[in-house]
């Protein structure tokens, strides 16, 4: 991983990367060269599997190529609003039905789809709203294997904004169905009881809510492109190649298409660091690639707990996080962030800083920069001014603590030199910090400024995604069980 460069004496730059397991935290305001700094270097040299989001698809375009050819990776395109030339992901496919974690991994997903700003479940229509939710995604699951068909959200949403039957016959259905071979599912009737229960006005209020959560997956493209699955979550790191996946939003789609990445983002995590076992007093690896998982603007998707609570243990499973933001409000914000008392920071072993936009950010980075000491000279003179001598002259040298790297410093450090096109044409200053080492003041890396990484982001990336086959999936599976 690339987390910045140094110039040598003679104006040379050395990059300097990261290969550990720990996780690295990036603070780069918007348009001050992230992507062509750290982002798409990092994409162009490292080989083992990848997760990365990617706003616009510019980093496909520029990385997808070289990664399939020449890091021998299968390249996975996730355009959930894409008509074409996108894989498919049915979020329904990875509950493991019909065994002991199927309640628990459909309250997960359900818990996702009535949160999609990672709030909470502040209103009581909301934790109503889960509570139905997991009854019917475990009754779709139940009555499409028994016709043969696909469970989809799409097929939930329709089931429950069916106009030509009363709802009262799904409550009806979802009681008296025998999904355990003679027998209801307990969730599953509970959460229809519950709604046969309700007054006539609560029911309709839940119902309308627990509808609105599913808004999304009325989009016939977003339909399709979650009607099946071109590949799975375990693939990342049990498929016999490396996959890198690129979950793709355009401008216009990433407010409306949040929630379904944040379910694509958690059930990564939840997925890939579940078991681990000992020999000789050491972890015994359950994988066959290691997972970089590049967040470009992670606050934007909201406080996703399983994140921050993940950061301190995923490191043992073969995950390693990028995490990229504008600045340090984002992750500390009460209200769309993570809070004051956030240890998405403590976690990160390197954290590195382009040129700050902000106080804050400047304050902070000061503090975490240090203190050092210089020594300052004060001249004493006695005498009379008219005097052509003075009568006594005195000098006292003390030592004296100031910030390494003050507030007003670090807001005047300079950025990337720009053209009126706004290609930079120079690179800015930043600051690395690495745990337990002084900070080092450095240069932006630029890709386009080293003839190897032009090559690389010159090969054409595939016109249409890879795809993997079931019988993959199938070995993938017997892998992470072994």
């Amino acid at each position: 991983m690339y987390v910045g460069a140094w110039l040598d004496r003679h104006g040379r730059p050395h990059y300097l990367r990261h290969n550990g397991p720990e996780h690295v935290l990036c603070y780069a305001p918007t348009r001050s060269g992230k992507g062509v700094g750290l982002v798409v270097p990092t994409l162009l040299s490292w080989s083992e599997s990848v997760f990365v989001t990617d706003l616009k698809g510019e980093l496909w375009a520029l990385t997808a190529g070289w990664r399939q050819h020449h890091a021998n990776n299968k390249v996975l395109r996730f355009e959930p609003a894409a008509g074409s030339g996108s894989a498919c992901w049915n979020p329904l496919d990875e509950i493991r039905h019909g065994t002991a974690h199927e309640v628990g991994d459909v309250q997960n997903l359900a818990m996702l789809l009535v949160d999609p700003d990672g709030k909470g479940l502040e209103t009581h229509w909301q934790k109503t709203s889960q509570a139905l939710l997991v009854g019917l995604i475990l009754h779709v699951l139940y009555r499409a294997k028994a016709d043969g068909t696909t469970a989809t959200l799409p097929r939930v949403d329709a089931m429950l904004a069916d106009p030509d039957r009363d709802i009262r016959e799904l409550w009806m259905d979802m009681v008296t169905y025998a999904h355990l071979g003679d027998q209801n599912h307990p969730v599953v009737g509970s959460a229809a009881r519950d709604m046969l229960d309700r007054p006539d006005e609560e029911a309709g209020s839940v119902l309308s809510t627990t509808k609105s959560f599913l808004a999304l997956y009325r989009d016939p493209v977003v339909a399709r492109n979650v009607g099946r699955s071109d590949f799975q979550i375990r693939d990342l790191m049990h498929h016999d190649q490396p996959v890198s996946l690129y979950v793709v939003t355009q401008p216009n789609d990433k407010a409306r298409l949040k929630p379904l990445v944040r379910v694509l983002l958690n059930m990564v995590v939840r997925l890939l660091a579940d078991k681990m076992t000992f020999a000789n007093g050491r972890p015994v690896a359950h994988y066959r690639h290691r997972l970089l998982m590049m967040l470009d603007e992670f606050p934007s998707l909201g406080k996703l707990d399983i994140l921050q609570e993940s950061l301190a243990f995923v490191a043992g499973y073969g995950i390693k996080c990028y995490l990229i933001c504008q600045d340090i409000n984002q992750i500390k914000n009460r209200q769309s962030g993570y809070g004051p008392e956030e240890s998405i920071t403590s976690n990160c072993h390197i954290q590195c800083a382009y040129p700050p936009n902000r106080v804050e950010t400047a304050e902070y980075l000061s503090k975490l920069t240090g203190q050092t000491t210089v020594t300052k000279a004060q001249i004493t003179a006695s005498g009379k001014r008219t005097s052509a001598w003075m009568g006594q002259v005195s000098r006292t040298v003390q030592e004296v603590q100031r910030p390494l790297l003050t507030t007003d410093e670090c807001l005047r450090m300079p950025g990337a030199v720009k053209n009126a096109q706004g290609d930079i044409t120079e690179a800015g200053d930043m600051v690395v910090y690495a745990a337990g080492y002084p900070a080092i003041y450095g240069k932006q890396p630029l890709y386009f400024k080293d003839p190897i990484f032009r090559a690389r982001a010159a090969i054409a990336a595939p016109e249409h995604s890879d795809m993997l086959p079931r019988m993959h999936q199938g070995k993938a599976k017997q892998a992470s069980t072994r």
